[in-house]
């Protein structure tokens, strides 16, 4: 367990397993311990390096808002300081959203990006999902002690009374429009979605993203020569809230990680 100083923040982040890094970014809300239960058979085969986000976890917040384009700096300054590049990234619900713009902002630091119950624009998610974001605030937060959740956070935050100022700046971030769809056709960098089949993100949303991808638009033909560089796998029996630590996860992840993929056309 470490900390780098990027950004003017105190990042924390751990390492677990060794070979190629794979970087992992926790949801909203959490920290690197939603990977608990899948980061054994992850670094089984990689170098695992886990991040706590600003504000979450083990890192203290700072006095700038929750971005995903800031947190994307964050995540590279961190790699340039481990002297790592050519990397894989898997990033979860908010940490998905990081990790995109990562590889939009910093394609030369990502070799291949996983991105778990992630958009690629806002009005991506249930309208009833869009709804519960934007009440989001320091009441809420207060409403969640006690839980799982805020139970983590006070045990390990520098600052465990930031917890209702995190849900505000969380709450103002999710009420921020975006639509990524133009940066995410102009990826070249190899990318994985993965959903639950009962996610917060409808299913003509996953189309949409895998087809910005290059995904979807023509059989693979009976060799798979025409197979697109994107991957997309919907888990049964899942939702958004229990993907992240089910074995189906690294079971769908490793595959497209360990082996070769044509690169997109």
């Amino acid at each position: 367990m470490s900390y780098a100083d990027v950004n003017g923040l105190h990042l924390w982040y751990e390492t677990h397993g060794s070979g190629r890094p794979l970087v992992l970014l926790h949801g909203g809300y959490g920290a690197a311990e939603m990977f608990a239960p899948v980061l054994p058979a992850l670094a089984q085969r990689r170098q695992v390096i886990a991040v706590d986000l600003q504000g979450h976890g083990r890192t203290a917040d700072v006095d700038r808002p929750l971005r995903y384009e800031t947190m994307a700096e964050d995540v590279a300054a961190l790699l340039r300081h481990l002297d790592l590049s050519d990397v894989d990234v898997l990033g979860y619900s908010l940490g998905g959203g990081v990790a995109l713009r990562t590889a939009i902002q910093h394609p030369g630091l990502v070799r291949r990006l996983v991105l778990v119950s992630t958009p690629c624009r806002r009005q991506g998610w249930y309208p009833e999902v869009l709804a519960a974001m934007a009440g989001q605030d320091e009441r809420v937060g207060e409403r969640m002690r006690g839980t799982p959740p805020h139970e983590l956070y006070a045990r390990i935050a520098p600052r465990p009374e930031d917890w209702p100022r995190l849900w505000a700046k969380g709450g103002d971030l999710l009420r921020r429009e975006y639509d990524w769809s133009a940066e995410v056709a102009a990826l070249t960098v190899p990318t994985m979605l993965v959903y639950a089949d009962a996610d917060s993100i409808p299913v003509t949303h996953m189309a949409e993203f895998f087809g910005l991808l290059g995904g979807g638009r023509r059989d693979a033909g009976w060799d798979g020569t025409d197979r697109p560089a994107s991957r997309l796998a919907v888990l049964p029996g899942l939702t958004h809230y229990d993907i992240i630590a089910a074995p189906a996860l690294p079971a769908a992840v490793l595959p497209f990680l360990t082996h070769e993929v044509r690169a997109p056309q």
